[in-house]
Order: structure tokens, then C-alpha cells, then sequence
């Protein structure tokens, strides 16, 4: 669940910004290419939705499982504070792409350039949120590829060898540091 979810909301997320809104951008009505990127946006919400709710159920599920290799093997506790880090800005990020999407939304037939390139004559604030949302929609992959990095450092972690001497390492750091 953790790691398909996780793909979705990269792969969805990136394929988005590359093709819903790079396909309306290429609509010669200037009028139409909002409500273009905004229908492929709400045919994806509820498919992205669900692929978040995967990831976080499965990594939930993976921290509890790992619960005992955070706390004892060096190196682990600061992947995961890391990679929380990143799913908690993704989240933020991917919270604020949908509020400034309903906001394009009731902005269809404004002459726009794509779905997140203003024209000249488009208004200022629907140009402002325009612009906030291009720069989203390269955040959202670029943090969720961060977790799925992450995600590999942890599975590589996880190898016998590691887990062993990772171990091994926390304690004689503690007792290094008692002495």
C-alpha cells in the first residue's frame, strides 16, 4: 500500500503538470483551456486521494511493524524523521494545489495561456493563484520523489547486514559517549 500509493502520487502528480495542464495549453480557445486542465484535475482528485490514504495506511503500518529498528538501529530514526518531514510538506503542498485548483475552477472562460500560465488580460488574482500552482505542481513531485528515495534507503536498511551492524553501532555510540 505504502509503496503504490506513494507511485500514484508521484507519477499522477507529475504526469498532471506535464500532461493535463501542458494538454490545455495547447487548445488554440484560450477560454476552454482552464475548464481542460480543471476536468482532468477532478477526474484525478479522488483517484490521488485514494493514493495518499494508501500511503499513509501502509507507512503507518510499516512504522509500526519497524518500530523497534527506529528506536535501536543508527541511522534509521533520522530516514524516518526525514521522510515524514517530506510526506508532511507533500501533503501541505498537495492540500494547497487543490484550494488554489477550486479557485481556477470558478474562474472558467478566462483567456488563460495553460492551466497555470496566465495571459495578459487574465485577471490579477486568478493570474496570482496561476502562478502559485505552476510552482506547486513541480513541488509535489519533487517532494514525494524525495520520499520515495527515502523510501529505498529505508529498504536497503532493512538488509540483515545492516540491521546487524547498525545494531551493533547505536549502543557503542551510547556507550562511547557514557565513558
Amino acid at each position: 500500500m505504502h509503496d503504490i500509493g506513494l507511485a500514484a502520487w508521484f507519477g499522477g502528480s507529475l504526469a498532471g503538470a506535464v500532461a493535463v495542464n501542458g494538454a490545455a495549453a495547447d487548445l488554440p480557445d484560450a477560454k476552454m483551456r482552464l475548464k481542460v486542465a480543471n476536468a482532468g484535475w477532478a477526474r484525478w482528485t479522488p483517484v490521488n486521494a485514494a493514493a495518499i490514504g494508501a500511503h499513509l495506511v501502509g507507512g503507518a503500518a510499516l512504522l509500526r511493524a519497524n518500530r523497534g529498528r527506529v528506536a535501536g538501529q543508527s541511522g534509521v530514526a533520522a530516514q524516518t524523521v526525514a521522510k515524514l518531514t517530506l510526506t508532511g510538506a507533500a501533503l501541505v503542498v498537495t492540500a494547497y494545489s487543490r484550494a488554489l485548483g477550486k479557485k481556477l475552477e470558478g474562474a472558467e472562460g478566462t483567456t488563460v495561456e495553460g492551466g497555470t500560465t496566465p495571459a495578459e488580460s487574465t485577471p490579477p488574482e486568478i493570474a496570482h493563484a496561476q502562478r502559485r500552482l505552476d510552482t506547486c505542481q513541480w513541488l509535489i513531485p519533487a517532494l514525494t520523489g524525495g520520499v520515495s528515495v527515502l523510501t529505498a534507503l529505508a529498504g536497503e536498511q532493512q538488509r540483515p547486514g545492516r540491521q546487524l551492524a547498525g545494531a551493533i553501532t547505536k549502543p557503542a555510540r551510547w556507550l562511547r559517549a557514557a565513558a
